[in-house]
């Protein structure tokens, strides 16, 4: 014999100035507590991978010089160029391999840096490669 027959289709008394609760907001109120705020994103993080800079030979570090001066006496064509360059992590040791191409602004020889018309800045020494897109 089934328990609670005699109340199953009793009917249901609801209060008419308070209006019933939706099945979301119900379900909420039982939805698990997370005592330790952050930690999945402090899990997520610490499973980031991060890549080790790559020190470049002489043979390597003179072409991309080489390349470097040819790019900036043909600075008034505006050559387009596709970099390859390291950005340093900011939370990690290490970093990420990253390639821009766009059109040179200018190659800034205080700052060490190459500008974009974009307004993008790349440091010179953390570029591995240039490859010339646009011929100058």
């Amino acid at each position: 014999m089934m328990e609670y027959q005699d109340i199953l289709n009793s009917y249901h008394y609801e209060l008419r100035y308070h209006p019933k609760m939706s099945k979301q907001n119900r379900a909420a109120q039982f939805a698990p507590f997370a005592a330790l705020t952050g930690y999945e994103e402090a899990v997520k993080e610490t499973a980031r991978t991060t890549t080790k800079k790559k020190q470049l030979t002489e043979d390597e570090l003179e072409q991309l010089n080489y390349q470097l001066q040819e790019i900036e006496k043909e600075l008034e064509k505006k050559p387009v160029i596709k970099i390859t360059y390291f950005e340093k992590d900011k939370r990690k040791i290490g970093g990420k391999y990253l390639e821009y191409i766009g059109k040179i602004k200018k190659i800034d020889s205080i700052k060490k840096e190459i500008i974009f018309f974009e307004n993008k800045k790349i440091i010179i020494k953390n570029i591995i490669k240039i490859e010339i897109i646009k011929s100058i």
